[in-house]
């Protein structure tokens, strides 16, 4: 397989893995457990506790999508409640605790974390400091299936990031990369407050970035060879499968299924 076609077979699988993770209510009782007041105090400081006790400037700098109010509340929030970097491992225990509840038992988890480990371990992390901290967070290898989670969700703060760097370098701003992916509306959802519509005319320059950030991950597939490419992209696509099959034989879409793609 060859490297551009891996990048882009997996890129919507493994975000949208990582998604039904972040939303799910199982995530939000992990932090309620945990201490974490109702909201976006959890996802902020578990997600962005990686990047250490920073001022909020800095992680609405690092993470890019979400609107910066909502990342300030979030953060500031969870601040009380533990230290950035113990609420990072808390978020990375309920990763792996997800994937140990939602990825098929008949997939080859161990070769899974085999090549992604290597792709992890290839990528260059520099102006990627989300994904340079999740890159450094501990995970553990007595658990394979949580171990193959949290592997998805570094690999998705990979193409975040690189999303992010390629977005700014088409000229746009990120509230507008936001409006142009999915709308006004569901923009509003990710904390960007009545944004406008954005012109049709920047809609190239989003398609350029979406094309620029599969470049920008290409050299991580390079340290797979064509066949090994395959076999990931094999292993992404069992993982995350996570549809039902209805009496009719028809498929109940899961988080597997393609969607418009979304960033943050």
């Amino acid at each position: 397989m060859e490297i551009l076609d891996c990048v882009d077979a997996v890129a919507r699988p493994l975000h949208d893995f990582g998604d039904e993770f972040m939303s799910d209510e199982a995530t939000s009782a992990v932090g309620a457990r945990a201490g974490f007041p109702p909201g976006r105090a959890f996802y902020c400081r578990g997600r962005f506790g990686v990047l250490g006790e920073v001022p909020v400037a800095v992680v609405r700098a690092a993470q890019g999508f979400l609107g910066p109010g909502l990342v300030s509340l979030g953060w500031k929030a969870g601040r009380p409640v533990m230290p950035a970097q113990d609420a990072a491992a808390c978020y990375a225990g309920a990763v792996r605790q997800w994937g140990r509840a939602h990825i098929p038992g008949d997939v080859d988890v161990e070769h899974f974390n085999r090549l992604a480990r290597r792709l992890i371990d290839a990528a260059d992390a520099d102006a990627l400091p989300l994904f340079a901290g999740w890159r450094a967070q501990s995970c553990p290898d007595d658990d394979p299936a949580g171990a193959a989670m949290q592997r998805v969700h570094v690999l998705r703060e990979h193409r975040g990031a690189c999303h992010l760097a390629a977005v700014r370098l088409c000229g746009l701003t990120a509230r507008t990369a936001m409006v142009i992916n999915l709308g006004p509306e569901q923009a509003a959802h990710y904390g960007w407050e009545q944004p406008p519509p954005a012109p049709e005319a920047l809609r190239p320059h989003w398609q350029r970035a979406e094309r620029l950030t599969t470049a920008l991950q290409a050299p991580l597939y390079a340290a797979l060879n064509a066949r090994e490419r395959t076999e990931f992209r094999d292993l992404v696509d069992a993982l995350t499968r996570t549809q039902e099959t209805r009496a009719d034989g028809g498929r109940i879409s899961g988080p597997g299924t393609a969607r418009t793609p979304v960033r943050p």
